[in-house]
């Protein structure tokens, strides 16, 4: 079946507001109303009001970078589903290999957020991946595996198809150095084999499976024109309006030679 193709930027900690709205008059010059390819934009909190907006009469997306799974309470410098919800946010980053590396979250922590953003009727873009030292030895699709169904071990059948999949290899966040295509390809085409026997195959068929890092404009075609992969969660190259751009048009090239 035909999937919408994705290209979401992730600016990580990155840009002020008043950044954020050069940035935003400069995307949406380009963008129009353009709406082949869904581009989601997930800047940091503080620049999420300005943005729901600048973006409100616009094809693109708003997505939040992380979120707590509690609704509210005693959480200093946690972020609620209602706080995020309260400014059109579609999307959520859940589990991105910062979180689970730097700041130690678990799967099972993760998990809890997939739910709670799914109740909230948010996205999640749930990221997995392995680090260097894990493909090496062979661990890639053990460890995908773990991180993918604890994320997804509470998520109703009726919800399942709101999932979005990000697979994420940690070694090539950020180092310059992408997985090629075809072993995006493989590990993803193993993510969704693991969706299917989660929930079944005609909702695994609709969960859209993305590839993230060191995406640029220059490879974006290559990773996208794979059948299995529905587009890319882009860091970098996301913080320029111009390069995003030529990856939401190569997307777009892409899904007509699928």
């Amino acid at each position: 079946m035909a999937r919408t193709l994705i290209a979401a930027g992730n600016w990580k900690m990155h840009k002020t507001s008043q950044e954020a709205s050069v940035y935003a008059e400069a995307f949406l010059n380009s963008v129009g109303n353009f709406r082949q390819v869904e581009i989601i934009v997930c800047p940091p909190f503080t620049s999420l009001p300005l943005l729901s907006q600048k973006l409100a009469a616009s094809p693109v997306k708003l997505g939040a970078q992380n979120m707590h799974w509690e609704t509210k309470g005693a959480f200093t410098g946690e972020i609620a589903p209602a706080m995020i919800k309260e400014f059109r946010c579609d999307y959520v980053i859940l589990g991105h290999s910062e979180r689970r590396h730097i700041f130690r979250e678990t799967s099972q922590e993760v998990g809890q957020k997939v739910q709670t953003a799914l109740n909230w009727g948010i996205s999640p873009i749930l990221c997995v991946g392995e680090t260097l030292e894990e493909r090496e030895k062979g661990k890639t699709e053990s460890v995908v595996a773990e991180q993918l169904l604890q994320g997804v071990d509470a998520v109703p059948l009726d919800k399942a198809s709101h999932l979005v999949i990000a697979y994420e290899p940690v070694w090539a966040i950020g180092t310059g150095k992408a997985a090629t295509p075809a072993d995006a390809e493989e590990v993803i085409g193993f993510i969704r084999e693991k969706l299917s026997q989660k929930f079944n195959r005609d909702v695994a068929q609709k969960i859209r499976i993305l590839y993230g890092g060191s995406v640029t404009p220059e490879n974006v075609f290559e990773f996208v024109v794979k059948p299995e992969i529905d587009g890319t969660l882009v860091g970098g190259a996301s913080l320029d309006p111009g390069k995003f751009w030529k990856i939401v048009e190569e997307t777009y090239r892409a899904s007509q030679n699928k």
